[in-house]
């Protein structure tokens, strides 16, 4: 959760009355991604109030999919539903993403029948899920949202994952090629506004790309290659040009404008070998992908750590 005091309280009580009726144990656990506002004091009171409610508190914003990573591996039911505090993802549809799994898929996404962002965060949408289609390698990937169901046990593929660039949907393609989507109701906020614009939604996109996939150093190898095979046919005109005619091929404008392409495509080329440089740096830094700042939930806060990979302090 990130800045939703205005619908957790709704939140949970529909969360309550959905969850209830299906007659199996449940928890709910909430992650505060370094809210701003009063999300975690409303998420402390609703857990005195409920003791199937859980809460997490982080040291600061990590970002949505490292602030999920945390929640999994805090998880104690066998199966996991992950969705936004917002309500945009609708409560009463999480039992259409459970009855999907039933049909013996370890993943089941929760498809809106109808888009209801505007125009550039659709566009950006559609980039992410071209990017996850590409590290995933897998057509479900155009099916994708935050609001997913999914078995415990995948967790186990990444255990050992502690870098601070995290995809939960690559890292659950780790473990099983068993994906599915289910048509759910979806509906605009009702409080606050996105905190996902077109440039945020852009980022993640490069993130996947760079991070999980090596699909932008094969473009890039593509490219050298075309703009080689141009310039040895630009070199072909030019010899021949002086073969036959006796004079060189005139015009600063065509020596320029071929200056500018090549060089344009190398540094192009340079900069993408430049952002998985960078995340190697990071990854040899040892940068965690979250840190806990409080834990009441039923595992004490060095459990947690451990489980992420982290030295807990002496004294949480």
């Amino acid at each position: 959760m990130y800045n939703s005091e205005g619908t957790l309280r709704e939140l949970v009580a529909r969360l309550e009355r959905t969850l209830s009726g299906l007659s199996v144990p449940f928890e709910v656990l909430f992650v505060n991604d370094g809210s701003k506002d009063h999300s975690w004091d409303v998420i402390c009171e609703l857990a005195k109030e409920h003791d199937w409610v859980h809460r997490i508190d982080l040291m600061r914003n990590y970002g949505q999919h490292n602030a999920l990573l945390c929640g999994i591996r805090a998880a104690t039911h066998e199966i996991i539903v992950t969705m936004d505090d917002d309500l945009q993802h609708l409560p009463e549809e999480i039992p259409k993403l459970l009855d999907k799994l039933t049909e013996g898929y370890d993943v089941v996404y929760g498809t809106p029948q109808e888009q209801v962002h505007g125009l550039g965060r659709n566009l950006a949408s559609r980039l992410i899920k071209m990017a996850l289609r590409s590290a995933m390698g897998d057509e479900t990937a155009r099916d994708i949202t935050s609001f997913r169901a999914f078995r415990t046990q995948l967790r186990d593929a990444f255990n050992n994952y502690h870098s601070p660039y995290v995809s939960i949907d690559v890292l659950l393609s780790w473990a099983t090629t068993r994906f599915a989507a289910a048509r759910v109701r979806h509906q605009p906020r009702l409080a606050g506004a996105s905190n996902y614009g077109f440039r945020q939604l852009v980022s993640v996109a490069l993130n996947l790309m760079t991070g999980f996939t090596a699909l932008p150093l094969r473009i890039a190898t593509l490219m050298g290659f075309a703009f080689t095979s141009l310039g040895l046919i630009a070199l072909a005109y030019v010899l021949l040009t002086y073969l036959i005619h006796g004079t060189t091929v005139p015009g600063f404008t065509f020596l320029a404008s071929a200056i500018l392409v090549f060089s344009g495509a190398q540094l192009l080329v340079l900069g993408l070998i430049g952002e998985y440089l960078a995340r190697v740096h990071f990854r040899t830094m040892d940068k965690p992908p979250y840190v806990i700042r409080l834990s009441p939930k039923g595992q004490t806060l060095a459990k947690m750590q451990e489980q992420s990979g982290l030295q807990a302090p002496d004294k949480p």
